[in-house]
């Protein structure tokens, strides 16, 4: 029976992306390839516990929700999470998937919401950066780049131009949480008149670094 190493199972308010705000079931698996400078989530590098895809649905279902986040660390790490994510478009729940971006996503199930970064300079990985995987997004995925300073800011419209990807799905951009002032990229982008979207990490300002939040 497949399995999947799985750092935690809770159940939160969205803090990003589309659906923001909605009561969500987080699966977060354990490793991941990349070291990005301002990871919040580094205590999922390693350890975790094995669970069969089953027992992980058992927990899902106790949340009683129509939203489930696949989470990391980097999910895709981990082979079996392309059959663990088509599971969850089966019993319909409403799917997404956080995935850095280094890592092929051709083999995602299309039902499934790719959340899908692009690594700025600032974040230390930006040679990570996968670009066929922009073939492989659908007008439902959206594009992410965390953003650290002004330099991030003018490389992320640099990338954008570069490769059409306004209005080829929805584009997220989030200021490095205590690092670049969100009411400064606010401002950029209505200078520059930007078709994106800003969002803040919504559970930071509720619950801070608190794990499992």
């Amino acid at each position: 029976m497949s399995r999947l190493r799985i750092t935690e199972i809770f159940y939160s308010l969205q803090g990003e992306s589309r659906t923001v705000g909605y009561p969500t079931a987080f699966v977060r698996l354990t490793g991941c390839p990349l070291r990005c400078r301002y990871c919040d989530t580094d205590y999922a590098f390693q350890g975790g516990v094995w669970m069969n895809l089953e027992q992980i649905f058992t927990t899902v279902a106790t949340f009683s929700t129509h939203y489930v986040t696949v989470t990391g660390g980097e999910p895709l790490a981990q082979p079996a999470c392309l059959e663990f994510l088509a599971q969850l478009c089966n019993a319909e729940y409403e799917t997404s998937l956080e995935t850095s971006g280094a890592l092929d996503i051709s083999a995602v199930d299309p039902r499934v919401i790719k959340v899908m970064d692009l690594k700025t300079p600032g974040s230390g990985e930006e040679n990570r950066n996968f670009y066929a995987n922009l073939d492989y997004l659908l007008s439902h995925d959206q594009i992410k780049l965390v953003l650290c300073d002004r330099e991030d800011y003018d490389w992320a419209k640099t990338i954008l131009e570069k490769y059409r990807l306004f209005g080829r799905c929805e584009v997220l951009l989030s200021p490095s949480y205590n690092q670049l002032n969100p009411t400064v990229l606010a401002g950029w982008i209505l200078e520059d008149h930007l078709p994106v979207r800003m969002q803040i990490q919504l559970h930071k300002y509720l619950w801070g670094e608190e794990p499992g939040r």
